[in-house]
């Protein structure tokens, strides 16, 4: 079947009685019907003494623990990787099976790309292509959205189209357009936007954002920047009830073996590993629980810092032979991944059937890939993010409830954000069930803030995370008292006027650096990632 010196047959020597069995046959065949010998070790770890760790990782997958007698379990310690002086003296009686692994490593040839996209490809109306297809779209959708549009409104939209032409993502704008599209024909409730996707007029006059990126001041090089080349990036909400459609009619469009979920991998977290390491060794439940719970909760917590932190942590270390044993595994499995899933809504749509760019994995009934979100952008793949959002679910019935029982319909496009009602609801703390504002926290913050307009939400939303919280007490000092706000510099004004004098989103890092250090758009977007990453020497 593989023809002339293509098949081998494999020895290998663990230090198992079976082994040395088979080997002897497996010489004897070799030289009766003229197949060469390759020498391999079956290899589940780097090193020797990597075994014991291995051998608790196989009872934490089977459920088992290390005194277990009916557990599945390795003969010996050999099944590490093996220098080629290991093997030649496993092997003194084949050493041509040793040189036939460099011959057959020889014979295999396996390239990653890195510079190609591999957008599917979207079939246009006859007459047009993809470029002049896209216009002629985005055209048609900024008389809906504009009454008369202004000069500055169709430069920006040309300017858009030209960098997306220019950096070859016209298909993904069509692709994106053509299933949100399909949605709302459907009436399957979409998200308005979410990400920086809302900083794009291209994005808004295809409908497949609701955020009028000119009135909100809102970047296009945030999202994507012409300057450097990076896939861009559209999370879209859906009705929780109603997503798997959105991702079945993208599976009917472009090929059942186009699309793939994407898979994710939960690793080993310092108190889960404790936990299992604690079981697999018998230890009793009450001590791996006293242990366990001496881990700080905090962001980035490791063992070994909750060692440098935790003296209690220390003197159990120091002190019981046990505890120590379960603290030295459980720091060499930390971080290890632990079990696969599909992510929540990565959805991989490739140019060739997926399989030709990367391996796939089935989990439980869905089709993955074996390669997470990064590695797939890093290949060139088109991954875009369908999230279901239960809250769409809950205002699609609300709509429905309201249409039915009062005969109103509702139109969102349509409305402003300048309702006092809604103001008082969100000063009032009551907003249980409102998206985003339904946190203990989050309704303390809003009784205190006592928004007033639509920018005191987003505001509000925005300085509700780590880092910018601690601006919370200025904001609300300077939105009560206006007249104190004072600027380091007055270009800075026009930027923070708006945020009360707060450095608050990283749209307003973007214009401070071009307004006061003269950077292009596409270098100051360079500085927020840098900034959002913590990447310090980036930024310096």
């Amino acid at each position: 079947i593989f023809g002339e010196e293509n098949f081998y047959l494999e020895i290998q020597d663990h230090g198992l009685p079976e082994q040395k069995e088979v080997n002897a046959a497996l010489v004897k065949l070799s030289k009766e019907i003229n197949i060469p010998l390759v020498a391999t070790n079956d290899i589940h770890y780097v090193n020797k003494e990597d075994s014991k760790i291995h051998d608790v990782l196989m009872c934490i997958q089977m459920g088992k623990t290390v005194n277990d007698p009916n557990r599945m379990r390795f003969g010996s310690d050999e099944f590490y990787l093996k220098s080629r002086e290991e093997m030649e003296s496993l092997f003194p009686y084949a050493p041509e099976a040793i040189d036939n692994t460099v011959k057959i490593a020889q014979m295999c040839n396996i390239e990653f790309d890195f510079n190609t996209i591999h957008l599917p490809q979207y079939d246009v109306p006859e007459g047009y292509t993809p470029d002049t297809y896209l216009r002629e779209l985005c055209f048609k959708g900024l008389e809906e959205r504009y009454d008369n549009p202004s000069q500055e409104i169709i430069d920006r939209l040309n300017y858009e189209l030209g960098v997306i032409e220019k950096m070859g993502y016209v298909e993904y704008f069509l692709i994106t357009w053509d299933f949100i599209n399909f949605s709302k024909e459907n009436n399957i409730m979409v998200g308005p936007g979410r990400g920086s996707a809302a900083g794009s007029i291209v994005a808004y006059t295809l409908k497949i954002t609701d955020i009028d990126p000119i009135k909100y001041s809102l970047l296009f090089e945030r999202f994507l920047n012409p300057e450097r080349v990076s896939m861009p990036d559209i999370d879209i909400d859906f009705c929780y009830e109603r997503r798997e459609e959105v991702i079945d009619y993208v599976k009917r469009k472009y090929g059942e073996d186009h699309v793939a979920q994407i898979i994710t991998f939960g690793t080993m977290g310092a108190k889960a590993a404790i936990r299992d390491v604690g079981r697999v060794l018998d230890i009793p439940y009450n001590k791996v629980d006293k242990i366990a719970k001496e881990i700080p909760f905090a962001l980035g917590m490791t063992i070994d810092k909750a060692l440098e932190t935790n003296p209690t942590l220390r003197d159990l270390y120091q002190q019981d032979r046990e505890t120590r044993e379960v603290i030295d595994i459980s720091k060499r499995i930390e971080g290890m991944l632990r079990h696969a899933s599909t992510h929540a809504a990565g959805v991989v749509i490739s140019k060739n059937p997926v399989d030709e760019y990367v391996p796939l994995y089935k989990h439980q009934d869905a089709i993955t890939t074996q390669f997470t979100m990064t590695t797939l952008e890093e290949l060139g793949l088109l991954k875009m993010d369908f999230l279901g959002l239960r809250t769409l679910t809950v205002i699609r019935d609300a709509l429905n409830l309201i249409e039915k029982n009062h005969n109103r319909k509702i139109d969102f496009s349509k409305m402003d954000y300048d309702d006092p009602k809604v103001f008082e609801l969100l000063s009032s703390g009551n907003t249980l069930g409102v998206f985003q504002l339904e946190s203990a926290g989050m309704r303390v913050f809003m009784k205190q803030l006592k928004p007033d307009n639509f920018e005191d939400i987003v505001a509000g939303i925005s300085l509700y995370r780590p880092g910018p919280m601690d601006s919370i007490p200025t904001y609300i000092e300077n939105k009560t008292n206006p007249q104190n706000v004072t600027y380091l510099h007055e270009k800075l004004k026009p930027i923070m006027e708006v945020t009360y004098g707060c450095l608050v989103y990283q749209e307003q890092v973007m214009q401070v650096v071009r307004e006061l250090g003269g950077y292009t758009y596409g270098r100051s977007d360079l500085v927020r990632r840098a900034m959002g990453k913590k990447k310090m020497d980036v930024m310096e």
